[in-house]
C-alpha cells in the first residue's frame, strides 16, 4: 500500500523534470519567450488563436473576468476556451488539489514540480488548440508556478526551469490589487494560500516576472471598469494573432 501510494508522485516529479529538458540548476540568465515554434505543416503559424493569460493574487477577479471575457469573445464569433492551472481533473491535479485543501503533505520542491506537470499534460493540446484557431483564456499559468513557489523561498531560476519550453502567451493580463485589498473579498482564507503575509510575498515575486508581454490593470476598480480595460487589450491581441504573429516557447534563451 505505501509504494503504491507514492507511485503516482514520483511519476509526475519524473515528467516535469523530463518534459522541461533543462537541467534544474541553472548556469544562465533566462529570457523572454524567443524561438519561433513552426506548425505541422512546416511553416510559420498564419491565422491562429490567441494565448491570453490572466494572474494575479488570490481573489482578484481573475475567474470572473476570465468568465466575461469568454463571453465577450463569443458574442464577437470567436472560437475560444476558458482553461485553468491547476487543471485539477488529470491525475497529477488531483494530487495538487488535495494539497491545496490541506488534506496531504508534500515538500516544496516536489509541489512544484506537480504544478509543472501539470501544464506539461496540456502543452500538445493548448498547440493544436491555438493552430486551429482557439483562442485560449487561461486562468493562472507558469508564472503562478513561480511566483507562490519563490514566495516560499525556493530559487526563483530553479522554480523557472521545468517551465521552460511550455508555450509563451501572446499576452498576460497582471490584475493588480493590493493583498490587503483583496483579504477583504469574500471566501479568502479557504485555501493553503490564502494567507496575508504569504501574499505579499506572492506580488513581491510576481513583479520580478513582468516583461514585455504583461498588462497591468488596477483590479480594486469597480468589476465593470476592469472589464472594459480587459476587453480592449484582449480584442487586439486576438486580431494580432490573426494576423499571423508566430507562436513563442516561455524563457527560451
Amino acid at each position: 500500500m505505501i509504494h503504491a501510494r507514492y507511485f503516482p508522485i514520483s511519476r509526475a516529479l519524473k515528467l516535469a523534470a523530463v518534459a522541461s529538458r533543462q537541467p534544474l540548476s541553472l548556469k544562465s540568465s533566462f529570457k523572454c519567450a524567443s524561438r519561433q515554434i513552426t506548425m505541422e505543416n512546416g511553416h510559420k503559424s498564419d491565422s491562429r488563436g490567441a494565448l491570453i493569460v490572466l494572474e494575479g493574487l488570490d481573489r482578484s477577479g481573475k475567474t470572473s473576468q476570465s468568465s466575461r471575457l469568454i463571453s465577450y469573445l463569443e458574442g464577437l464569433g470567436h472560437s475560444v476556451e476558458s482553461w485553468r492551472f491547476p487543471d485539477r481533473n488529470t491525475g497529477v491535479g488531483q494530487m495538487i488539489s488535495s494539497y491545496l485543501n490541506n488534506k496531504s503533505q508534500l515538500d516544496d520542491h516536489a509541489i512544484h514540480l506537480l504544478f509543472s506537470a501539470n501544464r506539461w499534460e496540456k502543452r500538445s493540446l493548448m498547440e493544436a488548440k491555438l493552430g486551429s484557431g482557439t483562442t485560449l483564456i487561461v486562468d493562472r499559468y507558469s508564472f503562478s508556478g513561480v511566483a507562490f513557489s519563490s514566495a516560499k523561498g525556493l530559487d526563483i531560476e530553479w522554480c523557472k526551469a521545468p517551465e521552460m519550453g511550455l508555450l509563451a502567451p501572446d499576452m498576460v493580463l497582471y490584475l493588480d490589487i493590493p493583498p490587503e485589498k483583496a483579504a477583504e473579498r469574500g471566501g479568502y482564507g479557504g485555501e493553503r494560500y490564502e494567507q496575508l503575509e504569504f501574499q505579499r510575498k506572492v506580488a513581491h515575486s510576481y513583479q520580478l516576472l513582468h516583461d514585455a508581454s504583461w498588462k497591468s490593470i488596477d483590479a480594486s476598480l469597480p468589476m465593470e471598469d476592469v472589464e472594459k480595460q480587459l476587453k480592449e487589450m484582449v480584442l487586439d491581441c486576438v486580431t494580432t494573432c490573426q494576423k499571423g504573429k508566430a507562436l513563442s516557447n516561455l524563457w527560451s534563451s
